[in-house]
């Protein structure tokens, strides 16, 4: 099964005052930077949505612009899965900066048991780390255009295959591995998590 990865770069990052979260700097690097390197090994070929790709043209992906505008979450992931190339995408956000490879993998490689494969952490599932099949975009679709947008009702519709907590934590810490960076107070706690753990 050939997967495509997805990265969500669509976001306005207001609680950030505005500045694209993904392009600021962590250890070194930028955020996006990093997540990409976490995603290369493990998938076929990698592609983001943004509807500011002149943002992250250094990056020399393919982009595309979300199909609904202001559809949330739900929208950029109809809109990379319909634009993929795979059977499947592995959609993550812009800003997660601790991504782990062998935790990409641990789900990629679950692929074709549902329609979509999805960590969950205690009570949380992990929607922007999770494969999606294009057997989901008709069941996408229905809810963008009723604007039910909530992820947890479209996984309602579909075969869900949940990756355990206990297995993810076998490389790295959940709420670090699924760290999302949306506030100055969040990016000084990841700094300080990078100085740790690279």
């Amino acid at each position: 099964m050939r997967i495509t990865s997805v990265i969500q770069a669509g976001g306005r990052s207001t609680r950030m005052g505005g500045r694209p979260k993904a392009l600021m700097e962590l250890g070194g690097r930028r955020i996006i930077e990093r997540v990409l390197a976490a995603l290369t090994p493990v998938v076929d070929d990698v592609m983001l949505v943004t509807n500011t790709p002149e943002l992250y043209a250094f990056l020399g992906l393919p982009m595309v612009a979300d199909v609904y505008a202001d559809h949330g979450s739900l929208g950029g992931i109809y809109s990379g899965l319909k634009a993929a190339s795979g059977d499947a995408a592995f959609t993550v956000a812009c800003d997660m900066p601790f991504l782990h490879p062998d935790i990409v993998r641990l789900v990629v490689e679950r692929a074709g048991q549902g329609d979509v494969v999805i960590p969950r952490v205690g009570h949380q599932l992990e929607p922007l780390h999770a494969v999606y099949a294009k057997a989901c975009l008709p069941h996408l679709e229905e809810r963008l255009l009723a604007r039910q947008l909530k992820i947890v009702e479209f996984l309602e519709r579909v075969r869900v295959v949940e990756v355990a907590e206990a297995d993810v934590a076998r490389f790295r810490e959940p709420r670090v591995a699924f760290m999302n960076v949306n506030t100055p107070e969040e990016l000084a706690q990841a700094e300080a998590l990078a100085a740790r753990i690279g």
